[in-house]
């Protein structure tokens, strides 16, 4: 499996975020109490260490495995189990089944920021904040930062980010003479020119994404979520949704974007051979192009997202993890003592190291990382394009409390549009309300 795939993994059984089947009854009642009050400050975090002890963490970033081994270097009284239960939504499901069995909860578990607030509403993370996490604001670039906040709460810890960028074929733009899109009107007549002079290539490739939907929609400056704890309401008939659909349903419709499923071998393939000129997407994707697309070394750049007007600087994000404390944890100290050393302090350069892409701004801002030179992008300083797209995301973007279901069932309704007359706006509709359907029987407040 190449570095991450976010995006690509949001497919699987849907989780039940039942209000009455929160994390607020008692181990004896099937359900999952909280642990036991334990001390958080940063006295209490150095004694734990130096008591030592065991902390399970489940997780399926790979450059985690570099960060435990250092992790135990320094502190060689603690033993951590790295557990890779699952991808994505198996993990979840399996975190749930945890939590509602009253036993097997990890002491730290790897949460995407889409999936975050599920977990945190149904009270079954810790909020970080007694443990000094509200100390850490500044710390990390504004995307990730809002992503592990619900209310006055904290509860994650940034471990990676995805502002998002356009990676381009620059051998195939050179080919045709196609100038790198500044817009997102000039990425659809690049998408034209294209496919006219070689009807085997496409601009891109999809076949409908929840992710790369809502990443497309949130840098549009809509807002299609509104959350306030239990109440949501949903509108995909808001401007900045408008301004996507617009644009992508003349993709859809001129039959320019490449009917190949992300992540599969033929994806892999057109990325190769340059019937797929460029990816929309997060920042985590270089250390996938050098593993993944080898034989097109040299070809590939990195440029800015497309603006939805002239001379913009708008992104979004795309993808990104947290770590997290489960609220049934015995060891908490030492659980955030081993998040912070991954999130904030030397754990962060051993995954950088190892292809990573972080959250923290002392990390992006460095000249060390941002001066780095990409051989496999034409020796390009690729990092320069993607921090500044880490400054530019766009505030104010809210997920669903049960986003992991409405990913799921995205296909469902929206994904019609690439395979039918269903317009994308019809399908958001179909979302919206299937949606709205479903938050109304977990017991949600939904307009």
């Amino acid at each position: 499996m190449t570095i991450t795939r976010r995006r690509a993994l949001l497919a699987g059984a849907a989780l039940s975020v039942s209000l009455i089947a929160t994390a607020c009854g008692s181990p004896g009642d099937g359900g999952q109490g909280a642990a036991p009050a334990q001390s958080t400050s940063a006295t209490d975090q150095e004694a734990a260490l130096n008591a030592g002890g065991t902390i399970t963490v489940w997780a399926w970033e790979p450059t985690l495995k570099q960060v435990v081994t250092g992790f135990q270097a320094k502190y060689p009284k603690v033993k951590v189990n790295l557990v890779n239960a699952g991808t994505g939504d198996d993990q979840y499901t399996a975190l749930q089944n945890a939590i509602k069995a009253g036993s097997g909860v990890p002491d730290v578990a790897q949460i995407e920021y889409y999936a975050l607030p599920q977990f945190a509403l149904s009270k079954s993370v810790t909020d970080l904040t007694p443990f000094g996490a509200d100390k850490l604001e500044g710390t990390f670039t504004p995307g990730p930062w809002n992503s592990v906040r619900s209310g006055t709460g904290i509860y994650g810890l940034p471990m990676d980010s995805g502002p998002m960028a356009l990676f381009y074929n620059k051998d195939v733009f050179d080919k045709h003479d196609i100038k790198v899109p500044e817009t997102w009107e000039e990425y659809i007549e690049a998408a034209r020119k294209l496919h006219k002079a070689d009807p085997k290539a496409y601009i891109t490739s999809d076949t409908g994404d929840a992710g790369f939907t809502t990443s497309m929609i949130w840098q549009a400056g809509g807002k299609p979520y509104q959350v306030d704890g239990t109440k949501v309401a949903i509108d995909f008939a808001d401007e900045g949704t408008r301004k996507f659909t617009a644009a992508w349903q003349q993709l859809i419709s001129e039959k320019l974007l490449a009917p190949i499923n992300g992540w599969s071998d033929e994806w892999y393939k057109g990325l190769g051979d340059g019937t797929i000129a460029t990816l929309v997407i997060g920042a985590w994707m270089p250390a996938n192009f050098e593993s993944g697309v080898k034989a097109a070394s040299g070809k590939w750049r990195v440029a800015p997202m497309p603006q939805w007007e002239s001379g913009g600087k708008a992104t979004s994000e795309n993808g990104g993890s947290s770590l997290a404390v489960p609220e049934a944890s015995a060891n908490k100290a030492l659980a955030y003592a081993f998040m912070k050393y991954a999130g904030v302090d030397e754990g962060v350069q051993t995954r950088l190291d190892a292809g990573a892409f972080p959250a923290t701004t002392a990390h992006l801002n460095a000249a060390e990382f941002k001066d780095k030179k990409f051989p496999y992008f034409g020796d390009q300083q690729v990092n320069q394009v993607l921090a500044e797209a880490a400054a530019q995301v766009v505030p104010g973007w809210s997920y669903l409390p049960y986003q992991v279901y409405a990913n799921s069932v995205f296909n469902d309704s929206v994904g019609k549009a690439y395979i039918s007359s269903t317009t994308l706006d019809d399908g958001l509709k179909a979302w919206q309300d299937a949606s709205v359907k479903y938050g109304q029987e977990q017991g949600f407040s939904v307009q």
